[in-house]
Order: C-alpha cells, then structure tokens, then sequence
C-alpha cells in the first residue's frame, strides 16, 4: 500500500513551525472515540490535522509544537502500554517508544497532561489552536491557562494570545506534495476498479446495497479499509436525493443509478460520481442529459489551471448547462437570463466541485478577501456537475422527470494546467454502454 515517508511528516511539522509567531506553543487534541450505541463505539478515524502532523492514530493523544524549546519541540502525550488493557484494546505505540516510532522529541502518558502541560504552556506569548472544533478540548486548554494564572503571584506568566490554527495548517494542507498526490492517484484508482465493478455487475432485480457491496469488496481487496463517505447508490428517482445513502432500494430495468463512492488511503480520499443505465442501454432522454452533464465537465475541467479563479470551472459548467437545458426545452429565455436569474438551480442546485484531501471536503478558504481565490499547482478540487430533474417537477415534460445525473472526477491543478486523477473509470457513453455488455 502507498504510504507517506516519515519524513514528509517531520517537514510539515517544520513547516508549521516556521510559521508560528516567537516564543508560542501550538496544542493539537487526537479525535474524541464516539459511542454508536451503549457500550459500542464507532470506528475510530484520527483528527486530519493531528495526523497530518504526525502520522499517529491512536485515539487518547495530543501534539504539542513548541518551536526553539531546548529539550525538543515535538511533544507526544499518548496512551501508555499496558499488557491488560492491550488484550482488550489492541496494541500501542507507548511514550517510551513514541520517539522512535513517531520521531517525537519527548513522550508523556497522556494521564499526566494535566501536570506537564501548564508547565510547557507558562510563560508562552501565544498558544496556536482550533478552537470551537472540540468543546471539551476547550474546557481542558481554559483549565490549564487558568491553572498557570492562579501561579502569577509566585512569578508564573501565562499566555495572552490565542490564534487559530486552522489559518496555518489548513493553508498548508490545501497545496498537496508530490508524495501526496501519489498517494491520492492510488486512492483514485482504487476507486475507478471499484465503480467499473459496478457497472460490470449491474442488473435489474437488483438492490442497490448489493452494487455498494461491490463497491465495497473493491475497496478493501485492493487495500484500502474504509471508504472516504458514506457511499451513495441512487437509482431511478433516488438519484435526484444528492446525498442519498440509505441504498435499500431495488434497481428496475429503465432506471439511471447514481453512484457517489470514493475510497480512503493513508487518511486522503478519493470521490467519483458516475451515472449508468441499469439494463445497459440509455434512453433518449437519459442520453440527452447525460451527454450535456458531460460536456459541462470537459468545459469546466478545462478551467483548472494555475492562474484561473476557483469558480471558473462552475461558471464554465453553468454556461453549457444552461445552454443545453434551453435548447431542450427545460429552460425558456436567454443563456445571460437564466444565469442571471439562476433559474438554472431548479435542475442544478450545486457547486461544480470542492478541495479534496485528508477530508473529502477538505479544508482551504475558497475566497481570499471576497474574491475567489487563484487556482495553484498541487491544489486538488473535484469537479461534478450534475442535472436532477425531481420525479414531481410538473413544470417539465413526464419523459425528463425522475432522471438523475452526476459525473465526478478528481483534478489536480499542475504547473501546465491539470491532471484527472480518476481517468482511469470510463464516462463516455458508448464505453459505459459497452462495459456493462462485458
């Protein structure tokens, strides 16, 4: 399985580092472990930018940066090894492995942050973290600088700055590495097997939770352990719900299945959208649709490059869309009117695309002081239009109610303009056609 370098973790921490303001400390919490229901507990998925910093993913830990510090600037609190707990719980890194393993400077037991870390925060300017994302890490960081404020008459200092961390980090991980983007591409074809299977499999009589089956089988066979969502298998009317995943439906013969599934490799994701016919033929009025949604994505996917503004790809999508839907009859007056009016969002009520990375929305501000922030290399974004035409929509012709439509790649935006990390899935229409013959 492609893997991240430790390396590449150490110079992110680095990064961050030379970010931070003189004489400040930055705290990371690992994720919370959630309860599914009584004593069970749903899986657990590390925080992104705890992992991001650390490559770790333990539940019950923190991170702590604290650059020109003289006994180490890379602080792990984790959970402690010990051979009772372990046989129920599996095993552990343990802080006196943590620096090996994780390159930390120095490991606590976490059951001793309470005492160790007001001593690492006193006497700081500035504490970098993400507030608001955890209230009960912001009770825990309160209880600690208050703990250091009651310390000030025996001479103790404690901070008088919080910045947001967020505003560092998540700059960082929105331009992705070549490592990365590596890493993605494998997630990317993963995926592509996995939609192929679909359509390979496809039938109707079918429920969808059985081509989600699939999807899934696909996924874990080529070695990634869990999705990057929840997938959503909508055939027929269930492909106008745009986040549909209950997928208990069955699929009749004459229905489009939506399928939105991506999976998730060493914490990055993957998300592609294809739309096929159930018995392997499209219709008239799902061959019209389908082959305008595509058109839409060949303009906007040519709008990905260095130089361009984020939303160019949708205006571009928008454009061939609108143009489309009036010269079929789904829309009445002018191109410029109908954009105008957004008249268009009766069918498309979306954005063509968002940042793709450790999250499948991943993080990265989208405009830069009100305006649209400028495309760069090593950005990755998706681009989707789609057309969903609701089965009550009286206002249009029966033929095009109940269809719906979405194609959905990966781009990444290169020094010479882009590449579709997940081309390697067919979307023209005689090759779907022809992969679901076999």
């Amino acid at each position: 399985m492609v893997k991240l370098d430790p390396q590449e973790y150490a110079r992110r921490r680095r990064q961050l580092m030379d970010l931070m303001s003189p004489n400040s400390i930055a705290i990371i919490p690992s994720a919370p472990v959630t309860v599914r229901n009584r004593d069970v507990e749903h899986p657990f998925r590390q925080d992104s930018d705890f992992y991001y910093l650390s490559g770790f993913a333990e539940e019950h830990a923190a991170l702590v940066l604290i650059p020109g510090r003289e006994h180490g600037e890379y602080v792990i609190f984790c959970q402690e090894k010990i051979k009772e707990q372990e046989i129920w719980t599996g095993r552990r890194v343990g802080p006196e492995a943590a620096p090996e393993v994780l390159g930390a400077d120095d490991a606590f037991p976490v059951t001793d942050i309470d005492d160790i870390l007001p001593g690492l925060i006193e006497g700081k300017d500035r504490i970098y973290a993400s507030l608001g994302v955890s209230p009960d890490f912001d009770r825990q960081l309160m209880q600690w600088v208050n703990h250091i404020k009651t310390q000030v008459r025996n001479g103790a200092t404690p901070p008088h700055e919080f910045s947001a961390l967020d505003h560092l980090l998540h700059e960082m991980r929105l331009i992705k590495s070549p490592a990365e983007v590596a890493v993605m591409q494998a997630a990317a074809d993963i995926s592509a097997e996995a939609h192929t299977r679909a359509m390979q499999m496809v039938k109707p009589g079918m429920m969808e939770y059985q081509l989600e089956a699939e999807i899934m089988r696909t996924f874990m066979a080529a070695g990634s352990r869990w999705p990057a969502y929840p997938s959503i298998v909508g055939a027929g009317d269930n492909a106008c719900i745009l986040h549909y995943t209950q997928n208990n439906q069955m699929i009749a013969d004459g229905d489009l299945i939506l399928i939105d599934a991506g999976c998730e490799l060493d914490y990055y994701a993957s998300d592609i959208t294809r739309t096929f016919p159930a018995n392997g033929r499209f219709s008239d009025e799902q061959r019209a649709l389908y082959q305008l949604v595509l058109d839409s994505q060949y303009a906007a996917i040519a709008e990905v490059k260095a130089g361009n503004h984020w939303n160019q790809p949708h205006e571009a999508a928008v454009k061939v869309l609108v143009t489309g839907l009036i010269e079929l009859g789904l829309l009445e007056g002018t191109v410029e009117e109908n954009i105008e009016s957004l008249a268009y969002r009766q069918f498309y009520m979306h954005k063509t695309g968002h940042w793709l990375g450790m999250d499948v929305h991943d993080v990265g501000e989208y405009r830069i002081d009100g305006e649209w922030r400028i495309q760069e290399p090593g950005m990755v974004m998706t681009v989707e239009p789609g057309l969903y035409i609701a089965p009550d929509d009286d206002s249009v012709d029966a033929k095009w109610r109940g269809i719906g439509i979405r194609i959905e790649d990966d781009v990444v935006v290169t020094k010479t303009g882009c590449h579709v990390l997940t081309s390697g899935i067919v979307k023209e229409i005689a090759d779907i056609e022809r992969v679901i013959a076999g």
